[in-house]
């Protein structure tokens, strides 16, 4: 029998994220408090459960560019090296209380030069800030890696320079590049000096594509720009025909995808309130998975989706009656597409992922030999 995981299991199951912008997941009230501290004076409210709800109400957006206004805000308290520092450790401290156990986090580093600071200061202020989160999860019983990916904002002209900045630091905390931003009207070709020059200098690099935009964004970002990940990928199922005797049949793009195993950073929630799905039931990941995509499971924004790993994944078995089997399916999906050497990714899955799941497979075994026996 399927092992349904309770919320608690949900909650404590090792987990990794792949997909995440740090200026997305702020806490309220650290912006607040940043917001007095910097002099900054632009919010839309002072008041802590005012300010909850205003960054919620992102959920209501219905579009990819209506919910990036509400990050106008985040950065704008993010314009110092302290405030960024204490962003990114309270990141790793909320995401291992989570259960993450390896995070992938993205951050465009010019979006924090209003106010004088230089590109380098803003990323050794990330990860010095990564680093103070991971020990203090650490001392409070909960270990996290967390990783940087560099983005490049896709409507402004810094590409080149946010790549070169990702070599530069990719021994120091930073695994990759990405571009982020409005998909429509800034293709991703349009940075495509900056991926082939990120390709000479083996620097891996995911693409945002396929979530604002279609098939095209898509076969731009692999077949011109080379990206190893898809960010959300979400409109590859636009070349996946379901026949009438309820078989798929896979476009040309769609079979390149899946033969080649390029992972999909699903983000469902955050999907949902960008309105590029309907609706989580109508979620294309459930027809990915059944269809063998690598697909794997992430939060994008927890501030603006008012979500986690947690609850991401507590929604999904909810919808589609996921086991933790499929969940620990996804998690391995995600730690083998990590942008971290081959032995690194292996040891996490066979010394944290698979042991975590084990353990949790057993107390459901164990409680239904005490049912059954009581």
């Amino acid at each position: 029998m399927p092992h349904v995981p309770t919320p608690d299991q949900i909650r404590r199951a090792p987990k990794v994220l792949l997909h995440d912008h740090l200026d997305g997941g702020l806490r309220p009230e650290t912006v607040l408090e940043l917001a007095e501290q910097t002099g900054y004076d632009q919010l839309p409210t002072t008041d802590p459960a005012g300010i909850t709800e205003w960054f919620a109400a992102a959920s209501e957006a219905g579009s990819l560019e209506e919910y990036l206004e509400r990050f106008v805000h985040t950065v704008g308290v993010m314009q110092t090296a302290p405030a960024i520092r204490r962003v990114a450790a309270e990141c790793a401290e909320d995401l291992a209380a989570d259960g993450v156990v390896y995070a992938e986090v993205r951050y465009a580093p010019e979006l924090s030069t209003q106010r004088g600071l230089g590109l380098d200061e803003v990323v050794e202020a990330i990860i010095e800030g990564f680093r103070e989160g991971a020990a203090r999860a650490t001392a409070a019983g909960h270990r996290i890696r967390v990783g940087v990916l560099l983005c490049a904002m896709r409507q402004e002209d810094r590409a080149d320079e946010i790549a070169e900045l990702a070599v530069r630091y990719r021994d120091s905390g930073v695994v990759g590049f990405d571009i982020a931003g409005p998909e429509a009207g800034f293709p991703p070709s349009r940075s495509l000096k900056a991926f082939e020059y990120l390709r000479r200098e083996n620097c891996h690099f995911t693409i945002h594509a396929g979530e604002g935009y279609g098939l095209p964004s898509i076969w731009q970002a692999l077949q011109w720009c080379g990206a190893a990940r898809l960010g959300h990928g979400v409109r590859i199922v636009d070349d996946v025909e379901i026949g009438e005797d309820g078989k798929a049949r896979l476009g040309r793009l769609a079979s390149f995808v899946r033969d080649r195993r390029i992972p999909l950073e699903m983000c469902p929630r955050s999907n949902v309130h960008t309105g590029t799905v309907p609706s989580l039931a109508e979620h294309p990941i459930a027809l990915l998975r059944r269809l063998h995509f690598r697909v794997t499971v992430n939060t994008d924004n927890r501030l603006m989706s008012q979500t986690s790993m947690t609850r991401e994944f507590r929604e999904l078995v909810e919808q589609f009656e996921y086991s933790l089997d499929d969940m620990q399916w996804f998690t391995v999906n995600a730690m083998k597409s990590a942008f971290i050497p081959f032995d690194q990714r292996l040891a996490l899955i066979n010394e944290v992922i698979k042991p975590g799941y084990a353990a949790l497979r057993s107390e459901t075994l164990f409680g239904r030999v005490a049912e059954h026996m009581g």
